[in-house]
């Protein structure tokens, strides 16, 4: 029997129980959080990086291959590959802010600044 382990997803705070060896992507799309990615997990386009940090970089499996010749000194700063990373233990796990989102945010401040004045 297998015990499940509980990923929490930041920062939308929804956690999911997986089994081990299950990839963050995976657990992300159980867990209806969106982890933008477009070469369909098979770590050739970069954009599914996820952080974890150091003290819970032990709930993961090994960097595969693929994912150190791709992170190379971004892994020793908590970055991971969702699609690569598998689970072995409870973790919690940050997503960086979609880059789309990130500039709407910040032309919508601009506007209430501006509004504001």
């Amino acid at each position: 029997m297998t015990t499940n382990h509980l990923v929490t997803f930041l920062p939308d705070n929804r956690s999911i129980g997986v089994r081990p060896g299950t990839t963050l992507l995976d657990a992300s799309r159980r867990a209806r959080v969106n982890i933008r990615t477009r070469c369909g997990g098979v770590a050739g386009c970069l954009m599914c990086k996820v952080y974890v940090s150091k003290e819970q970089a032990s709930s993961l499996q090994a960097p595969t291959l693929a994912e150190t010749r791709k992170l190379g000194p971004l892994l020793e700063a908590g970055t991971r590959l969702s699609c690569q990373a598998r689970v072995k233990g409870d973790v919690t796990v940050t997503i960086p802010e979609d880059p789309l989102k990130a500039v709407i945010r910040k032309k919508l401040a601009e506007q209430e600044e501006d509004d504001f004045f």
